[in-house]
């Protein structure tokens, strides 16, 4: 039984153009480093004035892309479908990205999880299940990836992809 959905934000609900090489090269720059694969736990590993500097970076590359910000029809339509459920939103997107979106978007969540929260998808299902009061079992995730997917499949939780 699905009590509460979590959603994904860029892929799942909106397309945000974003020229990722580009933002890579930059954050090689500031990081020092050739290879930053996985981001997530290359940016995770960084102190605190690092992070900052990397952040500064990747939001203004999103609030760049967010005036050609799309909107992903069949994410907006699963929402829609669970618009009475308790929901919540996980991204690694920022938290300035994210409130500019939702609010173009006129969409609202019970609970936000953004890259400052954590640059763990799978610690992000958790706090957001907890934040919903529902078992991690009872929860749809809606994403787009594959890591997404595994994310999901770790935590137990139910999931459905969005192409």
């Amino acid at each position: 039984m699905i009590e509460a959905v979590i959603f994904d934000l860029d892929g799942t609900l909106i397309q945000l153009p974003i020229d990722y090489e580009k933002l890579f090269q930059r954050f090689r720059k500031i990081i020092k480093v050739s290879n930053l694969h996985p981001l997530a736990d290359t940016v995770s590993k960084l102190d605190d004035k690092k992070r900052k500097e990397v952040f500064e970076v990747w939001d203004k590359a999103e609030l760049a892309a967010l005036a050609k910000m799309a909107i992903n029809d069949e994410g907006i339509e699963i929402y829609k479908r669970f618009q009475q459920k308790p929901k919540a939103l996980v991204t690694m997107q920022g938290k300035a990205l994210v409130k500019a979106a939702l609010e173009r978007l006129e969409l609202s969540f019970n609970a936000i999880f953004t890259r400052e929260d954590s640059l763990s998808r799978v610690e992000q299902l958790k706090n957001a299940a907890q934040k919903l009061g529902t078992r991690i079992q009872n929860v749809l995730f809606v994403g787009n990836t594959e890591n997404d997917f595994l994310a999901a499949k770790k935590v137990n939780c139910q999931f459905l992809r969005v192409e």
